[in-house]
């Protein structure tokens, strides 16, 4: 199965939706997403769901503002151990439910920013 994923080049500028964009990557073990332009996103549900062995998503530089659905948005990444959410804006997103279900090995994870 497919362990890297090159998304350097991505033009998302004009992206809207990212629903179940990687879901059922499932030897995926790390994507770096610091250059994604999330900015005109307004649905990530699903985003990463089953990305079974991954450890590392970089999602710190999201611009989620725009952002109204995040369901299940990490849910079933096993092995997932860092992640940080600290510069999400959820103050438009209605639905979070499972965002992290299943992520078993996930070491910390703050929240505290989270509307």
């Amino acid at each position: 199965g497919l362990q890297t994923l090159d998304v350097s080049n991505f033009d998302t500028s004009q992206v809207t939706d990212m629903n179940n964009m990687f879901a059922g990557c499932k030897a995926l073990q790390t994507l770096d997403l610091s250059n994604f332009n999330t900015n005109q996103v307004t649905d990530m549900a699903g985003m990463f769901s089953s990305c079974d062995k991954i450890q590392t998503v970089n999602v710190s530089n999201f611009d989620t503002s725009q952002v109204t659905n995040m369901r299940g948005m990490f849910s079933h990444c096993w092995e997932l151990q860092a992640l940080d959410v600290t510069k999400f804006d959820t103050s438009k997103v209605t639905d979070m439910s499972d965002m992290f279900y299943g992520c078993k090995e996930l070491q910390t994870l703050d929240v505290s920013n989270f509307d």
